[in-house]
């Protein structure tokens, strides 16, 4: 599967989808276009149960959006419907009914930490350095940024991010809870492969609605969450991977899930 932007490669149960825009991966029109048709694309694709993300080379993720592209709107009206576009994308990119996990490998500015957050898992190479930088240019984030952020470290963590615009390292982002791991610099992608390899052992429908109750349980009251899990819970009953599952339990061997 190749784009020119976007590249795809298989194996053991997983993509390994890679931004090439060089030289810094930048979020062109294009590239969110590529994105959304692979993520498409890996949805339906039975061979694979998990999707990781990240950018070529090793000095940037993607260092934010195209800025060449900012001059177009000014003055505009209509705008509104065009971030709308990006945030149906981002929409579908963290909503894909998949674990995803993205190694953040070098700059993740501005749209780069905003698709970032669509991610499951979120792995920083020691080098990476996160931010919302976008006050810089008398901007703020409209890709999702001012909504994802808080709702990842906190509200109060997430203002003080996006109103210095300054860049916070691998490090930090750890401890503020945006990313579960940081790795060596060139180690990030074997870090998600293992945690893919642990994913893939389980049944596509069970994972897909631990996702699915999480996702759209944060955005509802407890007791609207506790009816989701409840619903999503008879689902899986219905489950082919269900019997499998319980049959090699009692029957003391590994099962062997069918995804269905």
């Amino acid at each position: 599967m190749m784009k020119k932007f976007v590249r795809v490669e298989k194996e053991e149960k997983m993509a390994i989808v890679t931004i090439d825009n060089p030289p810094l991966n930048v979020m062109s029109q294009a590239v969110v276009q590529q994105l959304e048709e692979t993520y498409e694309e890996l949805s339906k694709d039975p061979d694979v149960i998990t999707i990781i993300l990240t950018g070529a080379g090793d000095r940037a993720f993607m260092a934010g959006a195209d800025i060449k592209e900012f001059p177009q709107l000014m003055g505009q009206s209509g705008i509104k419907e065009e971030c709308m576009k990006t945030h149906r994308v981002l929409q579908k990119l963290e909503n894909v009914e998949k674990p995803t996990i993205v190694v953040l490998n070098g700059l993740t500015f501005g749209g780069g930490c905003e698709l970032a957050l669509t991610a499951d898992i979120r792995i920083a190479e020691e080098h990476a350095q996160i931010g919302l930088p976008e006050v810089k240019l008398g901007l703020f984030p409209g890709g999702s940024g001012t909504q994802r952020l808080p709702r990842v470290i906190g509200v109060s963590k997430a203002k003080e991010w996006m109103f210095a615009g300054s860049p916070v390292s691998a490090e930090e982002a750890l401890h503020a809870g945006f990313s579960n791991h940081v790795t060596p610099k060139g180690k990030g992608l074997e870090k998600a492969k293992e945690l893919a390899k642990k994913f893939n052992r389980h049944s596509l429908p069970s994972l897909s609605r631990i996702k699915t109750a999480v996702n759209e349980g944060m955005n509802r009251t407890l007791s609207e969450g506790l009816e989701l899990e409840a619903e999503l819970f008879e689902e899986v009953f219905q489950t082919e991977d269900i019997k499998e599952g319980v049959s090699a339990f009692i029957e003391k061997r590994p099962a062997v899930f069918s995804h269905k």
